[in-house]
């Protein structure tokens, strides 16, 4: 019959489109092939020996289940995401050999305990994540406030770009995210929040090295590329009352903010329930010394302090990468005989490098010696051996301070 062969095609695509993913990419040029189970390998290899003699662009769809094969990890997908080496279960030892101190929190429960108090207190504050809820420390925030948490899935451009049009709209946007995936949304953090000076915070985790992760996700770039970014406020928190108090400071500054922090858990300082502001680029002295002063941005304030312990050196964590605390720089600098600034950021265009130009402009001249990653990619390992690795443990720390003393002739006695 007249017509019957179109209709039939059409028919078929417009049946093809509601059970089958395939016209859209059909109509984009491709070749669609699948669903096939992913974890059926003969069939696996037999279909990709068949795509590969077909010509043109291929798009071979293929089904798969996270954790396939290991029952903890197939109940529970989340949670095994990301792993440590597996251990051999040992047989329990007696209770009292047993025991066990209360671990801190995580840095991401820090977080999330700040999030929720905040919203309770603020109706404007919207929790924002690409993906990363769990990860981020959001599951409560999640369920106690499910209209103003926005997961955007695995778009860390659109995380930035929604908050940007939120704080447009005179809400307090919040923008929990990876040190290594805001690399990604680079372009929307300077053009659509920065350039526009616009109200949000980043809650920055996985800052520094990231232990088993490894070097993928090493967060060691964020105080080089945002330090250089107008209209930012940058600051490093060294435990986990200064996050807490440090991501107020950050949500009550009017502009983009952001705030640092690692992987893992923190020294064990007790978290001060009550918010307090902090003011803009001050930083606190915590040991006084002579002849060498350690500027500590972020969280090796502990391994800086126990150098200093030794070293008889001054000890000041500087809170804010920006602005610096310039009248804190220049009165070590005329009262100490070296500085040293650490950070778990590379040295390249990071927190030591901002006290340098400042130093620089300032026309004060003294020798200073900046520790941190060096200009290589560091492998995965346990948190703390990454560190060795790079010398910014105690050891290390003394170590490089030692040598640059005796390089310069300074006696480190009084």
């Amino acid at each position: 019959m007249p017509g019957t062969t179109n209709f039939v095609r059409r028919t078929e695509e417009y049946m093809k489109s509601i059970v089958s993913p395939a016209t859209i990419f059909e109509e984009l040029g491709f070749y669609y092939v699948g669903p096939i189970d992913g974890h059926n390998l003969p069939l696996l290899i037999q279909t990709l020996s068949n795509v590969k003699e077909i010509k043109g662009a291929v798009l071979l769809h293929v089904i798969t289940q996270k954790g396939k094969g290991y029952e903890p990890a197939e109940d529970d997908p989340v949670g095994y995401h990301a792993l440590s080496k597996i251990e051999p279960k040992v047989s329990e030892k007696p209770p009292h050999e047993n025991s066990r101190v209360p671990k801190s929190p995580k840095y991401s429960k820090v977080f999330g305990d700040w999030l929720c108090d905040m919203a309770a207190s603020d109706e404007r504050l919207i929790g924002i994540t690409p993906a990363m809820c769990d990860g981020s420390g959001m599951n409560e925030f999640a369920e106690k406030y499910p209209d103003r948490f926005e997961d955007v899935a695995i778009a860390e451009q659109h995380a930035v770009t929604l908050a940007a049009g939120m704080a447009c709209d005179n809400l307090k946007p919040v923008v929990a995210i990876y040190s290594t995936f805001l690399q990604r949304a680079y372009d929307q953090l300077i053009h659509d929040v920065a350039l526009q000076n616009l109200d949000v915070l980043f809650a920055i985790d996985r800052a520094g090295l990231v232990g088993e992760d490894g070097a993928t996700h090493g967060g060691v770039f964020d105080l080089s590329y945002l330090r250089c970014v107008p209209n930012m406020i940058v600051m490093t928190p060294s435990d986990e009352n200064e996050t807490r108090q440090l991501l107020y400071t950050g949500y009550q500054f009017s502009g983009p903010a952001a705030v640092r922090y690692p992987r893992g858990v923190g020294p064990g300082i007790p978290i001060e329930q009550t918010m307090i502001e902090v003011q803009l680029g001050k930083g606190r002295t915590v040991r006084s010394g002579t002849h060498t002063a350690i500027l500590n941005f972020g969280t090796l304030l502990s391994a800086a302090f126990d150098a200093a312990e030794k070293l008889g050196a001054t000890v000041v964590d500087m809170r804010f990468v920006k602005p610096l605390d310039e009248d804190l720089i220049r009165e070590l600098a005329g009262t100490h005989k070296l500085l040293v600034t650490i950070e778990e950021n590379v040295v390249s265009g990071g927190a030591g490098a901002a006290v340098s130009e400042y130093l620089a402009a300032a026309a004060i001249s003294i020798p200073i010696l900046h520790l941190g990653i060096p200009d290589q990619f560091i492998d995965h390992g346990k948190h703390s051996q990454q560190l060795k690795s790079v010398g910014l443990d105690t050891t290390g720390i003394l170590k490089k301070i030692d040598e640059r003393l005796d390089l310069l002739k300074i006696s480190q006695n009084p």
